[in-house]
């Protein structure tokens, strides 16, 4: 399948997304699965920031990715953190400029696209890279042009839930994590799958059954989501 033909798909993929069942983990975790699939990068994530500033880490490509981003959000320092304050995108930086980030993972390259829409930046999209090369111009400008997808699905949502701040929409969208990373558990264990297993199985049968990630892992941790039938095929 050529790039072009896959990325129109993406893009359809992501606007399905902006309904009466939209998921914002969900939607931030495929564009983050999205984006390494479609530009030349091993890794990305996503970070959102609520009303005081402060970027908090919501959807990774891998577990390394997580930890980036975590050490990012705890030293306040890092591409991110620099282009969540000047509004510009960070490319081809050197992850040695940041020695706390460098010494926490394999990437060699790390950049940073803003999430933003009229001069609002309300979070960052990270790329990182295990070779050093610059990033191409097509793969930085189809990378922003994903960045401002996910801009106008976090405020189109916003403003469809009648969030009176970003921090409520925030704090909705972590609650809805931290549901998602006990239920991956919960059902890696009763299944025996490894977790990135069970949170495929679990997204499967969320897109099968047109629910919200976060409605399916509430049904896991109720169990009135029995583990044969989300596994089943």
């Amino acid at each position: 399948m050529s790039r072009e033909r896959r990325l129109a798909q993406v893009f359809v993929l992501l606007a399905d997304t902006l309904v009466d069942e939209f998921d914002l983990v969900d939607f931030l975790g495929v564009l983050a699965e999205v984006s390494v699939e479609l530009l030349a990068v091993d890794a990305a994530g996503l970070m959102l920031a609520d009303d005081h500033g402060l970027l908090h880490v919501m959807a990774s490509s891998d577990d390394q990715a997580e930890i980036l981003e975590l050490v990012e959000q705890q030293h306040e320092d890092g591409p991110c953190l620099e282009c969540f304050r000047t509004g510009q995108p960070v490319l081809d930086a050197d992850i040695s400029r940041w020695p706390e980030i460098a010494n926490s993972g394999a990437y060699l390259s790390a950049h940073a696209l803003p999430l933003r829409l009229r001069g609002q930046v309300i979070g960052v999209m990270n790329l990182y890279r295990c070779d050093p090369a610059p990033l191409r111009p097509d793969d930085a400008e189809l990378g922003q042009a994903l960045a401002d997808m996910a801009t106008i699905g976090i405020l189109h949502e916003r403003e469809m839930r009648g969030y009176v701040e970003l921090t409520a929409q925030l704090r909705h969208a972590l609650d809805s994590r931290v549901q998602i990373e006990q239920a991956k558990g919960m059902l890696a264990e009763r299944a025996g799958l490894s977790l990135s297993d069970a949170f495929t199985a679990m997204r499967k049968y969320a897109r099968g059954h047109s629910q919200g990630l976060t409605a399916v892992a509430q049904g896991v941790l109720e169990g009135s989501l029995r583990t044969s039938v989300l596994l089943a095929r």
